[in-house]
């Protein structure tokens, strides 16, 4: 079974989805049940990954860490993403881009996820 806004991985291929419908289904690819990605919450080592969320002139700033993350070719963020009530907003990311995004929210009282390409799975709350 699956629950909203849970992410899922190949472990064969790497594709990676987000759950928008819920169903008792298993999600599949490449043959094989696809993996669950745990949010951390707490960061560890030098590399900050845990979303930090402020108030912008337009809505939201959503950064990646305190220190900001790196965006190198082999080392760098998705996605950073923000949800809570009935939105949804998302920002992919690439190497050379600041690792932040700003996202039309009217409150800082959301759910902020990264997702780092080495790292895996980040948010700001449980």
């Amino acid at each position: 079974m699956t629950s909203l806004y849970e992410v899922y991985k190949c472990d064969k291929c790497g594709n990676i989805t987000v759950v928008f419908h819920p169903s008792e289904g298993t999600l599949v690819c490449c043959g094989a049940d696809m993996v669950l990605q745990i949010e951390k919450t707490a960061d560890q080592g030098k590399e900050k990954h845990v979303p930090l969320v402020e108030k912008s002139g337009t809505g939201i700033l959503v950064k990646c860490g305190e220190v900001p993350h790196p965006m190198e070719e082999k080392h760098y963020l998705e996605w950073l993403e923000v949800h809570g009530g009935d939105y949804y907003f998302i920002k992919r990311l690439s190497p050379g881009e600041k690792p932040e995004a700003e996202f039309p929210c009217d409150s800082t009282d959301v759910k902020a996820r990264v997702y780092c390409n080495v790292h895996g799975l980040w948010t700001n709350t449980a």
